[in-house]
């Protein structure tokens, strides 16, 4: 009987060391996964993270070679790159001058942060491409400096998401800044472009330049893809 009782013992204590075994097997298992999860998550987010650096660096890269900077201003364009970074809205059309090479995005408003990256539409004006009078405003030291090598003749077109409708350049002036003359109602469709002047004055420029456009000829565009406004 003893030594059946001391063989029975030695089972139970292989038994229970065995299970201790894989108990302890288990745990390391299970912490070596944990730990192996963590380090691919920690994995994961690190190249996250440069790949999400890389995409906002190639898209700044991108809106550099997509903008002329030629006439702008250090701080104009520090403000413009710094804009691309928190766009949340589509523009409401594209403002281009053919002669000028211009093609610019036109928000709703005229806050800082629209005029930074594009132009704005003065609230109490017109609505884009209804008929009446739009004011559009922009930065003298950005987008439409070079408003200062536009002319009467000249053509303006204004891309909205369904037509594009043209207008020609009827007029130059230069006011003062209380002059709202510029932006009364009209019956006829018009386009009034309003940057400050002189373009290169240092400082806070007192005076307005004020482009005039009215309404030419619209092309609707059957059997033209419909353009679709993006943000840049």
């Amino acid at each position: 009987m003893k030594s059946g009782n001391l063989w029975l013992r030695r089972l139970e204590i292989g038994l229970l060391a065995a299970g201790l075994v894989l108990v302890t097997v288990f745990v390391a298992v299970k912490v070596q996964s944990r730990i192996s999860a963590g380090l691919a998550v920690k994995k994961f987010t690190a190249e996250q993270t440069v790949a999400l650096r890389d995409t906002n660096e190639s898209s700044v890269m991108q809106a550099r070679g997509d903008v002329d900077f030629s006439l702008w201003s250090n701080n104009r364009i520090k403000d413009y790159l710094a804009s691309l970074e928190d766009i949340t809205e589509t523009p409401e059309a594209v403002l281009r001058i053919p002669k000028l090479h211009l093609e610019v995005p036109v928000y709703e408003g005229t806050d800082e942060p629209v005029l930074n990256r594009g132009l704005g539409r003065i609230i109490g004006t017109a609505r884009l491409g209804e008929t009446g009078n739009t004011g559009i405003a922009g930065h003298r030291d950005g987008f439409f400096r070079s408003l200062k090598d536009i002319g009467p003749g000249d053509t303006l077109e204004l891309v909205l998401p369904h037509r594009t409708d043209h207008y020609l350049v009827t007029n130059i002036i230069i006011t003062n800044p209380d002059d709202v003359s510029v932006l009364a109602p009209s019956s006829a469709a018009s386009l009034t472009l309003v940057t400050c002047y002189p373009f290169y004055f240092v400082g806070s420029a007192p005076q307005r330049y004020i482009v005039q456009a009215f309404f030419d000829e619209p092309s609707l565009l059957s059997g033209e893809p419909t353009i679709k406004l993006q943000s840049r």
